[in-house]
């Protein structure tokens, strides 16, 4: 099976962006932890990361037929994007949504996702680990399904 991992806007600035929130790794180092991961779970994993939203959606139609799940931080995007939820929708594959920081101890607006009620499951505050369990769980629901 192969899982798309699909990164929002700004993630590619991890490893500097506000550190104290997002941590210090970067997310080259994220995706390496995830192939690795994925080849110890059977599965191969493939990253995107745009800052603009029509790629974004270019990429989740693209999937169909392709993978066979979607892992998804949607950073900012998460609050405010209603095409990028009817792009997961449309494509019916299963995905999880991730975040890095603990978004319900956040800022108010934080505490509202677009994609959470359709999301197989939601793993949010644990940062790069965050993404690994993520995987780990979108593997495993899959699997059993």
């Amino acid at each position: 099976m192969r899982i798309l991992v699909v990164h929002g806007p700004n993630l590619n600035l991890l490893g500097t962006r506000e550190p104290e929130t997002y941590g210090r790794t970067t997310l080259p180092e994220i995706d390496a932890r995830l192939v690795a991961l994925g080849a110890e779970l059977g599965v191969q994993v493939e990253s995107v990361q745009s800052n603009h939203e029509g790629v974004l959606i270019e990429t989740i139609h693209a999937a169909r037929g392709q993978f066979g799940a979607i892992l998804v931080n949607p950073g900012g995007l998460t609050h405010t994007s209603v095409v990028l939820r009817d792009a997961l929708l449309g494509v019916g594959l299963p995905f999880v949504e991730v975040h890095l920081s603990n978004v319900h101890a956040r800022e108010p607006f934080r505490r509202r996702s677009m994609l959470s009620d359709v999301a197989r499951g939601v793993i949010t505050g644990f940062g790069p680990l965050s993404y690994e369990l993520g995987l780990r769980a979108l593997v495993g629901t899959v699997a059993a399904s």
